[in-house]
């Protein structure tokens, strides 16, 4: 990506510096483009062990799914497997090309999106959309290279915009992992602290999950953490971090995980 598209993209998100931590000290702030270029990051943890990244069989055995697009999306509609579907407007599925290595994972949907009935559509979603952009990513493109499938843990809106309850979940995860066994992923990006607690099982919080790699479902697909956009969009300081994790997000894509 060249200097003038990738300071683009790093305005987009709000990115004007970084600062290194020392040994206990700040240092001093130095231009962020001078530290943003795709560079390998450092050696990534080693994979969590998969027993503790996905739910136990009976969890996402509630119910049958089809097993191809059509059938899924029409599924999904028509679901009634949990209390959501009594005060949701749309069943949000899922947006995004079919075969895309990178799976973006949230939690649910907000009003926007169970207005629209696609994910990631407010003001968090252009936030996520420039993010990707500057990774060379898009919902809208046709080749896979440059795709994302972008999807959530829950299909339909909690009322009010609250956590998403275990029986929501347990009662959606099969619709997301047929998502993910049909979009055959190289990478899942979970954002924020309830996706990735929904999604690996564990009650650890964003602090202690964001950073190594996991493991997810029998295909043991990579999963790594990161913040969600709307938290990002109400604590501005941490978009640093982020840029940190989107670089490392673009290095695993290229090493192909």
């Amino acid at each position: 990506m060249d200097t003038k598209r990738r300071r683009h993209y790093l305005d987009a998100l709000g990115l004007e510096s970084w600062q290194s931590r020392g040994a206990g000290k700040a240092a001093q702030a130095a231009p962020l483009a001078a530290s943003a270029s795709m560079a390998a990051p450092a050696a990534a943890a080693p994979l969590a062990p998969a027993e503790a990244a996905h739910p136990a069989p009976a969890a996402a055995a509630a119910h049958a799914v089809p097993k191809d697009w059509d059938g899924l999306k029409a599924a999904v509609a028509g679901c009634l497997h949990c209390k959501l579907c009594k005060t949701r407007t749309n069943t949000v599925f899922g947006v995004g090309h079919p075969a895309a290595p990178l799976m973006v994972i949230g939690e649910g949907p907000g009003a926007d999106e169970d207005a629209q009935g696609e994910p990631f559509v407010g003001r968090a979603g252009k936030l996520l959309d420039e993010m990707l952009r500057a990774i060379g990513r898009s919902r809208r493109a046709q080749e896979p290279a440059q795709s994302v499938f972008i999807a959530n843990v829950v299909k339909c809106r909690p009322p009010g915009n609250r956590d998403p309850e275990p029986d929501e979940v347990q009662a959606c995860r099969p619709y997301l992992d047929q998502q993910i066994r049909l979009v055959r992923p190289h990478l899942i990006v979970a954002l924020g602290r309830v996706a990735a607690q929904r999604l690996l099982a564990t009650d650890a919080p964003l602090s202690k999950l964001r950073g190594p790699l996991y493991e997810y479902g029998p295909e043991h697909t990579p999963v790594l953490v990161t913040y969600h956009p709307a938290y990002l969009l109400r604590s501005p300081g941490e978009k640093a971090k982020s840029w940190t994790d989107l670089k490392r997000v673009h290095q695993l894509l290229r090493a192909g995980t």
